[in-house]
């Protein structure tokens, strides 16, 4: 499901299609809007069209059909170097032999800019990636956070109508990685360019985005703020590419407007969010998600929603994952914040009860 945005979109796909062999479509259907100066990522395994859509945006490719429009106009037949569109990919596509303000100037000496107008543009951009200090160095000689925002300049430097990224991120080390997912922020905020991001990197996604759209098989499964998207997925699919999730079927017994009540494989009933297109019908079987953050344990009582074994205890620094078996051999998982003390509550082997918090539950579409 997609939601259009609450002024006239800068960014529109329409209906759009591609197709490469003239019979399979890797991109289906797509209706998208993005408003001015808002920061979306199209987030998907790959192989879900997510490229695709950017370089049908850029003009390297051709929409099969439907219309894609910038600024309110039809664009599909507007050649890529009269788009005012810039572009960074994967790999940088920095010239080695040249330093570091000549790779942020060369696209405006392309277009035939001054040379007073170009050398200004370049310190301007030197200062927005607080790279200053490097001007004069080749890009053979920086590091690979410094040559992401020696590429970040360089297509930020004409002042583009919007800026594609294309993972451009995934080639960094971790550490590296997080912290240019906030340069990329910063930069969107001061530069107010429309950013559409490419990623399959879900946390990445929930970082650095206004509006996520996920896509799979070509289509746009979901598009709604990161909060929305991870608290409120809508299918089963949503749900499970982002982040940890637990999954039971349940018992659909009655429904209320957004609400349900639910019967639990414990047979303990509990209230349900519904997603948008859930299953309706009272007296069928339905699947329930439950993050696992949102789950705590307990001594095993009548209060508890659920029962499990434990498992597996695992340690990931700032909280811990406790992996419980349920009776019916389902596997759920608990993940609590860490004691000051380092202790666990309970060990592997224990019969604990499961706690959840309210609205923890939510119908989704299989």
């Amino acid at each position: 499901m997609t939601e259009p945005v609450t002024e006239q979109p800068f960014v529109h796909f329409d209906g759009v299609q591609k197709s490469y062999d003239g019979e399979t479509l890797v991109v289906k259907n797509l209706n998208l809007e993005i408003a001015p100066g808002e920061f979306v990522t199209m987030l998907g395994p790959s192989g879900s069209g997510k490229t695709t859509c950017l370089m049908m945006l850029a003009g390297f490719e051709a929409a099969t059909s439907g219309e894609i429009y910038l600024k309110g106009q039809p664009i599909n037949n507007v050649p890529p170097h009269k788009r005012n569109i810039g572009m960074v990919f994967q790999n940088y596509a920095l010239f080695p032999h040249m330093t570091v303000a000549q790779n942020i100037g060369f696209g405006l000496e392309m277009l035939g800019k001054p040379k007073g107008e170009v050398a200004t543009a370049v310190g301007k951009m030197l200062n927005l990636v607080r790279m200053h200090d490097l001007a004069d160095r080749q890009t053979s000689q920086i590091s690979g956070g410094q040559q992401q925002r020696v590429a970040l300049a360089r297509a930020l430097a004409p002042h583009p109508k919007v800026l594609l990224l294309d993972e451009p991120l995934s080639a960094l080390d971790l550490k590296l990685r997080k912290e240019m997912q906030i340069e990329l922020k910063r930069l969107q905020a001061e530069t107010g360019i429309t950013f559409i991001f490419v990623t399959h990197d879900q946390e990445e996604a929930l970082t650095v985005s206004d509006r996520v759209a996920v896509m799979s098989s070509g289509n746009i499964l979901q598009v709604g703020t990161p909060r929305e998207i991870y608290d409120h997925p809508a299918e089963r699919f949503v749900a499970n590419f982002i982040g940890e999730t637990n999954f039971l079927t349940a018992d659909l017994d009655a429904v209320n407007g957004a609400t349900a009540t639910v019967t639990l494989p414990s047979g303990k009933q509990t209230m349900a969010s519904l997603s948008d297109g859930a299953p309706l019908d009272p007296g069928t079987q339905v699947t329930i998600v439950i993050r696992p953050e949102h789950a705590t344990l307990a001594l095993p009582s009548p209060d508890a929603a659920l029962t499990g074994r434990l498992e597996d205890i695992v340690y990931f620094g700032t909280d811990t994952h406790f992996r419980l078996r349920l009776p019916d051999g389902t596997l759920f998982i608990v993940r609590m914040q860490n004691r000051r003390d380092g202790t666990t509550p309970f060990g592997p082997g224990a019969e604990v009860g499961i706690l959840l918090a309210d609205g923890a539950v939510q119908v989704v579409r299989d």
